[in-house]
């Protein structure tokens, strides 16, 4: 098919479904990693292994939401981006090192959870915070090299102001499809298999075993559920449409133009809404990755049920209901 008769993309979908999202993980996301990472910090002498996986899964969720007031801006501006092209980088750059460390922390937690309940006796005493702090440092390098590349594309369009792209300009976009799929592969894909397999032979094992504490059976059914959550909403249709919506750019620029290009660009701006979510709901983890907070929660539940529920006595001098009533 010639370029001609190329199917219409609706590009206008961009600006006006991103904005309200990133509004939305800016507030959600800040108060609630802000809350964890506070949490965390105050029991910093109790602080377990598991919890400094947790702690730097909330440290890659503030590094990139400090980044989204700058998108807000962007598209508000009718895609105009007015930071340079350095910045318009280091924005892209912190996206994607949030996002696969924190695909990486979470499946650090899931393979501690697998050692801690199938090889416990194995395990018992060898894992130290010293190893979960080296173990973290090694994820943030990875991730750090593996984005690095990203850096060298081209991503902004224009003189003083222009478009701010989340991959590259059409002129690289063959070589950029093939950095990316090789970024889902060791990024994604193989952590995604190892979460899966980590979970997969604890829930087996916990289902065959009896005397299994039942707050570390549910515990560990949580997580799995929010784990599941975070790849089926987040990181699998981000993966699957970018790398789609590359390819449709690629065929475009061969002269080839697929007839699904433009849903799947619909799609694909969706799932970039839908993977800077997981800065929202990564807070989720902290409720079962760190003992502590659960009970802060429930007591300031508590407080606000106690609050509702006994209101404070009325002064014996105040208006009756029906004057009150009136004034208001």
């Amino acid at each position: 098919m010639k370029n001609t008769s190329c199917p219409r993309v609706n590009f206008d979908f961009t600006g006006r479904f991103l904005p309200p999202v990133y509004i939305l993980v800016f507030v959600i996301g800040l108060v609630a990693n802000g809350w964890g990472l506070k949490s965390l910090l105050h029991n910093w002498k109790k602080l377990k292994i598991i919890n400094v996986f947790v702690l730097n899964l909330g440290l890659a969720d503030i590094l990139y939401l400090l980044t989204l007031p700058f998108l807000m801006v962007y598209y508000f501006m009718g895609r105009q981006w007015i930071f340079g092209d350095a910045f318009c980088k280091i924005t892209r750059f912190c996206f994607y090192l949030n996002l696969y460390g924190s695909i990486g922390f979470l499946t650090c937690i899931s393979v501690y959870r697998y050692l801690a309940v199938v090889h416990a006796v194995r395990v018992m005493g060898r894992l130290t915070l010293t190893h979960s702090v080296g173990i973290s440092v090694m994820v943030w390098l990875f991730m750090g090299i593996q984005s690095l590349p990203d850096m060298l594309y081209s991503k902004t369009y224009g003189n003083n102001t222009g478009k701010c792209y989340d991959t590259t300009k059409n002129f690289y976009v063959e070589s950029y499809l093939k950095y990316s799929l090789g970024r889902t592969l060791t990024g994604f894909c193989i952590p995604f298999l190892i979460t899966l397999g980590c979970y997969g032979h604890v829930i087996v094992v916990l289902c065959r075993t009896n005397t299994t504490d039942k707050v570390l059976k549910q515990r560990s059914y949580k997580l799995l559920l929010i784990l599941i959550l975070l790849f089926s909403v987040c990181y699998i249709p981000y993966h699957a449409f970018k790398n789609f919506n590359l390819m449709a750019r690629v065929l475009t620029s061969q002269g080839v133009c697929p007839e699904w290009s433009s849903g799947v660009y619909i799609a694909y701006q969706i799932s970039r809404g839908l993977v800077c979510l997981n800065s929202a709901l990564n807070p989720l983890v902290y409720l079962h990755g760190n003992e502590e907070i659960p009970a802060q929660f429930g007591q300031l539940l508590q407080q606000a049920r106690q609050m509702f529920s006994h209101p404070p006595p009325t002064n014996s001098g105040s208006m009756p209901m029906a004057q009150i009533t009136e004034e208001v």
